[in-house]
């Protein structure tokens, strides 16, 4: 059966958590959407779900990846005009906070990547099914490893690493495939 980028969408807004593994492995300290565990912004204990599959500590903050042209309506910039590589703990503006719960942090603020779609059609189009579905434009965004693993480099690392913790389900959009 092949699976869409609204099948993954409605998904996540049944709370699953999804992992994302598509093209080449990022460079950088970040997931932009090639190795991501993603979940639904909104879930209030989202973040808790998350902590248990990462198996990590629940004072860390969690990123949200928005789409570009929405950024600015989510989120205070402030002398900032984008933030491609999640690299910025960004204020969320105080009428969206309660929307977006899963990737506030305790100071108010969420580590955000802007997400043009000439960068990551795959991702953006989620996203954006996501938005048509829900009015938020985001997706909860984080490294697909485990505490103390690596980020996973191939489709037979993802796997087991799905397989070794409670994450719902694997997407691979170039294939259009969900394991």
């Amino acid at each position: 059966m092949v699976v869409t980028h609204k099948d993954v969408a409605e998904l996540l807004i049944k709370n699953k958590t999804i992992a994302l593994f598509q093209s080449s492995s990022e460079s950088g300290p970040r997931a932009l959407g090639n190795r991501s565990i993603l979940h639904n912004p909104a879930n209030p204990v989202g973040k808790e779900k998350v902590n248990i599959v990462k198996k990590r500590e629940s004072f860390r903050p969690f990123a949200g990846t928005v789409l570009q042209e929405h950024a600015h309506e989510w989120f205070d910039f402030g002398k900032l005009k984008d933030s491609p590589f999640m690299m910025y703990a960004i204020p969320v503006l105080k009428n969206k906070k309660n929307l977006i719960p899963c990737i506030v942090h305790v100071d108010g603020t969420c580590r955000v990547q802007t997400l043009q779609r000439k960068i990551n059609e795959n991702f953006y189009d989620l996203i954006k099914e996501f938005y048509k579905l829900t009015n938020i434009p985001i997706l909860f965004n984080t490294s697909f490893n485990l505490a103390g693993f690596p980020i996973v480099q191939t489709v037979t690392d993802a796997i087991k690493i799905v397989k070794k913790s409670t994450i719902d389900y694997l997407y691979l959009p170039e294939q259009k495939e969900l394991i």
